[in-house]
């Protein structure tokens, strides 16, 4: 499956999950240090945002050299936990059906652009694509 039609499926299936979920428990934390669901999905709405940069600014560019980001300093300064879980899940679904559009409608060639992310070896920015949709999974299970 290509990325495109991958993280179509995931938003899909997964909005449909996450507008189901509501309650104290999205605001809970399962261990003290730990985030609550709001934060994860707050963090997966980071991952968007910042992937959303590196996946424009490497089509363009033909390269990529791009900071990390401190995700616990970007979940603390925007306090998801304290965000409504609606915003956050239609910020999250909408963030990513435009990485999915952005993703299908990029020439061949970009894909092969070399990403550098922090101090991370290059990788293409075919493979950091299939990285962001990892990334996402493996988060959103944590929400079950």
């Amino acid at each position: 499956m290509n990325v495109p039609e991958w993280l179509l499926g995931i938003v899909e299936r997964e909005s449909v999950r996450l507008r189901s979920m509501d309650g104290p428990a999205l605001s809970s934390r399962p261990a003290p240090g730990k985030w609550c669901r709001k934060e994860i999905l707050g963090h997966l709405v980071d991952s968007a945002a910042n992937n959303h940069q590196r996946f424009v600014r490497a089509a363009l560019a033909g390269e990529l050299s791009f900071p990390g980001y401190a995700q616990d300093g970007w979940v603390s300064a925007q306090r998801w936990a304290e965000e409504d879980w609606d915003v956050i899940v239609g910020l999250w679904t909408a963030l990513n059906r435009h990485l999915a559009h952005l993703l299908a409608g990029l020439p061949a060639d970009a894909m092969s652009a070399p990403c550098r992310i922090g101090d991370r070896p290059a990788v293409t920015l075919a493979a950091l694509a299939e990285d962001y949709l990892r990334h996402l999974e493996h988060h959103l299970a944590t929400l079950a």
